[in-house]
């Protein structure tokens, strides 16, 4: 029986790459969307083309309350498709970003960042936990700003330091049911992700090439292999680690 992964945010962007490395590593996948349920079934298609199970649920993680009723749903979807509710990895990656400096960022957008980026990736864990399998994994999305520090992301920066301590103490907590918890932090990638500048500003572009010892921004493709790496048996030793992808920036 194939195992199974779940990818939030997995209809786009960097999430988009994780489904697809991750099936063509032989997994079964279940992955949410917020609103493009055009690409959702898009992504569902590619991964039954390349022999693959997949199915797509709409879900805002910001949104606490629908987390019920999502967990309601995979849940008879799972005990349909295999006749268990349980799954094995857990990929916490929807996200937003904004930029905004520290006297600029209003309540509102910190809240939002805040629901997004952690309270909606802690308690939607809590929730998932019984349904994770003893030996799975979970990977936590960072970014490279918790290690350096550029203006306007204060908000967005701080989220993900919270996810990463979050992601240590995960490792220590489910040790005794050999669940693994590591974080995966992005450099600056070409998506459309936070208006979409790492891919469209050639300034920027430049700039950031100028700073990563390989010379050049990262595509979504360069984070997918990872992810889906930290769900083999080859990566069963690795728990409680930040793993940085960014092409050696700032080093």
């Amino acid at each position: 029986m194939s195992k199974i992964a779940l990818v939030t945010g997995g209809s786009r962007g960097l999430g988009r790459d994780m489904v697809i490395n991750l099936a063509k590593n032989g997994n079964d996948i279940i992955f949410t969307y917020h609103t493009n349920k055009v690409e959702a079934d898009k992504l569902v298609k590619e991964v039954e083309s390349n022999g693959h199970n997949a199915v797509a649920f709409q879900l805002d993680v910001s949104n606490i309350k629908t987390f019920d009723t999502f967990v309601q749903g995979i849940s008879q979807h799972l005990m349909q498709a295999q006749g268990t509710a349980n799954f094995d990895f857990l990929i916490n990656n929807a996200g937003t970003g904004i930029y905004g400096s520290v006297d600029e960022t209003t309540e509102e957008a910190f809240d939002e960042m805040m629901n997004i980026h952690f309270k909606g990736v802690y308690f939607l864990t809590q929730k998932l936990l019984p349904l994770l399998k003893k030996g799975g994994r979970i990977i936590n999305i960072s970014t490279g700003l918790t290690r350096v520090s550029f203006p306007n992301v204060s908000a967005y920066a701080s989220m993900k330091g919270a996810i990463e301590t979050y992601t240590r103490c995960l490792a220590k907590e489910l040790g005794t049911r050999q669940i693994t918890a590591n974080s995966v932090a992005p450099g600056a990638i070409a998506t459309d992700f936070g208006g979409g500048s790492n891919k469209s500003d050639e300034d920027k572009r430049t700039a950031i090439s100028s700073i990563t010892a390989l010379g050049r921004v990262g595509l979504p493709e360069d984070i997918g292999g990872v992810v889906a790496f930290l769900c083999t048996p080859e990566a069963r030793w690795i728990n409680g680690q930040r793993i940085e992808l960014s092409g050696g920036m700032m080093v």
